[in-house]
């Protein structure tokens, strides 16, 4: 599979499956088997997916001895399918996709990455077809938000050994979790790697010195990581909601969307001059201020069109230019949370080290006690923090990354399948 083919759904062809009545219940038996095409046989709606064939066989449209059927079935897999059905009378005949319709998605799920974050997007809601599948790089970045929080090398480590676990010998009452190994190993990854770059391992322990920074000290620098971090991330999500403004609408589309051109010029002038700001320069603060302009102008422009005339859609587009502006701002400073909650998850380790530390000097029985309060203490953070940090980051996924690259939602793939009979039931 190609690496484009990879970023977007599955290619859906729309067609009839068509076969004398006599015919029809063994070639449905067959489509059926095979799982590869959703029928629609009633106006009202899609075929249920586990509906009978005699009750697809009802919805079929019938003339001169024949039955069709409409549908949609993935462009791979039409040939294989008419192939099979073609010695049994049946035919799955190539259709014009209808005007105004939308195929379904079916998302490629191309290796153990893809299967592992799926979940991630299918939370949020159906990619739409002609949009970019999301669902690997929306992945990588909620394991670096997650591990940016949750930044402690000893506790990633433990992470990363569950996800391995899951992936090699899972529990019983795991098993059927055990495509989440990656999400859950690429969180251990990710929360090992900072925790070394802040020099935390079970809490500052001393074990190895901070390669960049330590949190509690230099909480600014933290928080200003944090914010570039989440600008980086945006800048992405502006470019994936350029390219599906593109793709489901229009170039014009495309240009004047708060989610598309407009939206990312407004986005990235606001950067420069933030930037221009902190280093001190005014040709780069000047660039930004005349970026955001155009940016703001290009969204004016998109959204007076849309308010229609009059002084009641002036008024609208005023509303809605000021709450774009608003929420620019908002989300990029929302990004700060990185830093927040890696500072509260060092603040944690630190209150636990210190604890054990005094109790191990005073000798007598009290180190037995420091060892109980470091174990406790360090399960008590990473139950504590493992949650707010996942919450957190899906937090920031669904309201400030995917809210720039969907606009809309799509409706999913559900191919009419003939159940299996149970083991021990006679058919």
């Amino acid at each position: 599979m190609s690496a484009g083919a990879r970023l977007r759904p599955v290619r859906m062809q729309r067609v009839a499956l068509v076969a004398r009545d006599e015919d029809l219940g063994a070639v449905l038996d067959v489509v059926g088997a095979a799982g590869a095409v959703q029928l629609e046989p009633l106006p009202a709606g899609d075929a249920a997916p586990d509906a009978s064939p005699a009750d697809i066989a009802a919805g079929a449209v019938r003339r001169d001895g024949c039955a069709a059927l409409p549908g949609w079935c993935p462009q791979e897999d039409r040939a294989a399918l008419a192939d099979r059905i073609a010695p049994l009378g049946g035919a799955l005949v190539p259709l014009p996709a209808p005007r105004g319709v939308d195929p379904p998605t079916q998302l490629a799920e191309a290796g153990p990455a893809h299967r592992a974050f799926a979940p991630l997007v299918r939370t949020y809601g159906v990619v739409p077809y002609d949009d970019v599948d999301p669902t690997v790089p929306a992945g990588i970045a909620y394991v670096l938000m997650f591990g940016m929080m949750f930044g402690d090398a000893g506790q990633g480590l433990l992470l990363l050994a569950a996800g391995l676990v899951l992936r090699l010998r899972p529990p019983r009452r795991l098993a059927r979790w055990r495509g989440a190994w990656l999400f859950l190993a690429g969180a251990g990854l990710a929360s090992t790697a900072f925790g070394a770059l802040y020099g935390e391992y079970f809490g500052p322990t001393g074990l190895a010195p901070a390669l960049w920074l330590e949190p509690l000290a230099e909480p600014v620098r933290l928080l200003v990581a944090g914010i570039v971090l989440g600008g980086a991330l945006l800048a992405v999500a502006y470019a994936v909601g350029v390219v599906n403004r593109w793709r489901e609408g229009s170039a014009a589309f495309a240009l004047y969307a708060p989610s598309g051109v407009a939206g990312a010029g407004l986005f990235a002038g606001f950067a420069a001059l933030a930037a221009g700001w902190y280093f001190r320069s005014t040709p780069l603060a000047a660039a930004g201020a005349i970026l955001a302009v155009a940016g703001l102008g290009l969204a004016g422009a998109g959204l007076r069109a849309a308010a229609g005339p009059g002084a009641a859609g002036a008024a609208q587009t005023v509303v809605q230019l000021f709450d774009l502006v608003v929420r620019v701002c908002s989300n990029a400073v929302s990004f700060a949370r990185l830093a927040a909650f890696g500072l509260t998850h060092a603040a944690l380790g630190a209150v636990v080290w210190q604890g054990t530390t005094g109790l191990w000097h005073r000798g007598g029985g009290w180190p037995v006690a420091a060892v109980v309060l470091f174990a406790a203490g360090n399960a008590v953070t990473f139950g504590l923090e493992a949650l707010v940090a996942g919450v957190q980051a899906l937090r920031l996924e669904y309201y400030e990354l995917f809210s720039r690259v969907f606009e809309t939602t799509g409706r999913p793939f559900r191919p009419w399948r003939i159940a299996p009979p149970e083991k021990g039931v006679p058919t």
